[in-house]
């Protein structure tokens, strides 16, 4: 018998019982979904443009009170109800910002219990603790509405990528006790967990042992089957560094072949930035990773710590990229104290965060409810409800929202539309003296060229430059304060305040 043959009869007994994480005497509860008609992924488009919300589904919105299993809104770790559904029934409040992808955290079957290591009942609301990889999980919602949600996104010209975890199952999975998949794992009761980042148990979950075909062989099939039947556009992938290269480069491979070429692949590597991420890039085994360095750069130098020109030096060093690749920068996220938060409730700094954040190069990701000034906190009250006011939504009924700063998102984000130059352009210094910030930022392909000034001090700040010949024959406006300038000389900037200068 050759190997090819094999190998197709290893598959196809491995899929027979991929559906394991269940109770073992009832095998076909966890059997994959048959197929279904397929969505088709929106055309490939230019991930250099894009804007990026991540929600949270079970902290956003509850629009599936049926499904509210193991619900208490009263507490931290527990699930608050939130579900696809949810996201479906208000996706407008996304897509309305102007974003035009949006990143959701997993919905396949986690854990039914909870874990007290934080010192208090800790579920898996958050999706990381997967329990079998081949169902969705009943508490978020169907396949049939995860195909919904694409759908619903495509209409509104918005990207769906969904959080995958292929380093870990939940804590005391029944994958780790399953004896078709116990051996799957690197484990604390069993004392084999490693000390390097692959063998390593991260936060003590079971750690699949990559190396291993069966494994590589459920998973893939799992991840890669849901996104084909559903019509994903990409991926965002976690813990990548504990995998080893091997499988994200047969992962690339399959996903070309299965899925397409378009297919985005965006990677968590903790504490990366372009120069840590580079190894995964020059393999090609994601398109994009997260920026880490970012959020802690601009909130250090607009609390006054550090020089001026020392923070244009590290704005001008995110150019330096592999050509074709991607970071995506954030100032909030659900694994870091909230920005809002760090800044002790100072909007007007933090308004000057969102500016630098949506006038940088990268993908810039917004956290849901900061645009509303959801203040987050640390963990976990940076997981905590999407404020939704005096509207009938749960979990977050009656929680305030700040319009105005949702406004202020809104003109941000149509700006950098509007302007290739904030999103591909190259920076250049202007003023780097005390606590003024001035830069520009030029796009040769379309002519465009903006300039950006930044005054973190508590006295105004006076600048000038010459005016560029891009803006030739043009007024000169602000177009954050919406004001007409005679002239680029002299220009003040307020305390706490900024200008946006475009030619029009």
């Amino acid at each position: 018998m050759n190997t090819k043959l094999l190998r197709s009869i290893f598959i196809c007994l491995l899929l027979s019982f991929c559906g394991c994480a269940g109770k073992t005497q009832a095998p076909k509860q966890t059997t994959a979904p048959a197929p279904v008609e397929t969505v088709t992924p929106v055309p490939n488009f230019d991930w250099s443009q894009a804007v990026l919300y991540f929600a949270l589904v079970d902290r956003f919105a509850d629009g599936d009170l049926t499904n509210d299993t193991q619900v208490d809104r009263s507490a931290k770790g527990t699930f608050h109800g939130g579900d696809l559904r949810g996201l479906i029934e208000h996706l407008d409040e996304i897509s309305q910002l102007g974003v035009n992808a949006l990143w959701i955290t997993p919905v396949v079957k986690n854990i039914d219990g909870f874990v007290t290591g934080a010192g208090f009942p800790d579920w898996a609301y958050h999706g990381y603790w997967a329990d079998d990889f081949t169902r969705m999980d009943p508490r978020f919602g169907t396949e049939e509405q995860l195909k919904l949600l694409v759908k619903e996104c495509h209409k509104r010209g918005v990207r769906l990528l969904l959080d995958v975890v292929y380093n870990h199952a939940g804590y005391n999975s029944n994958l780790t006790k399953d004896p078709k998949t116990k051996a799957w794992f690197r484990t604390e009761e069993l004392g084999t967990c490693g000390q390097d980042d692959l063998t390593l148990c991260v936060a003590g979950l079971p750690d699949f042992k990559t190396e291993l075909p069966e494994v590589d062989e459920y998973l893939y099939a799992a991840q890669l089957g849901l996104a084909q039947r559903v019509g994903l556009d990409g991926f965002r992938i976690d813990t990548v560094k504990h995998v080893d290269h091997p499988f994200w480069k047969e992962h690339r491979a399959r996903i070309r072949s299965q899925i397409g070429q378009n297919f985005f692949l965006l990677g968590e590597v903790w504490g990366g930035d372009a120069q840590v991420l580079d190894p995964w890039f020059s393999g090609d085994e994601l398109d994009a990773g997260f920026d880490f360095s970012f959020q802690g750069s601009v909130l250090s130098w607009l609390q006054g710590r550090g020089r001026t020109i020392g923070f244009d030096h590290y704005l001008k060093s995110r150019e330096k990229i592999r050509n074709g690749y991607r970071v995506s920068h954030f100032l909030s996220s659900h694994d870091v104290p909230g920005a809002l938060y760090q800044l002790k409730g100072d909007k007007n700094l933090f308004r000057l965060a969102v500016i630098v954040q949506l006038t940088s190069l990268g993908i810039p990701m917004i956290y849901y409810g900061e645009e509303v000034g959801r203040e987050g906190g640390d963990w976990p009250d940076n997981r905590s409800d999407m404020p939704w006011g005096d509207r009938k939504i749960l979990p977050g009924l009656n929680q305030p929202r700040d319009e105005k700063l949702r406004a202020d998102y809104i003109k941000l984000i149509e700006l950098r539309k509007d302007h290739p130059a904030l999103w591909r352009g190259t920076h250049a210094a202007l003023s780097t003296e005390g606590d003024l910030l001035a830069f520009s930022q030029e796009d040769s392909q379309s002519n465009d060229f903006v300039v950006v000034a930044i005054n973190r001090g508590s006295n105004p700040a006076v600048f000038g430059f010459q005016a560029p010949p891009q803006w030739t024959g043009k007024s000169i406006r602000d177009a954050w304060n919406n004001v007409v300038l005679s002239s680029t000389a002299g220009l003040s900037v307020p305390p706490h305040a900024a200008m946006l200068l475009v030619g029009q």
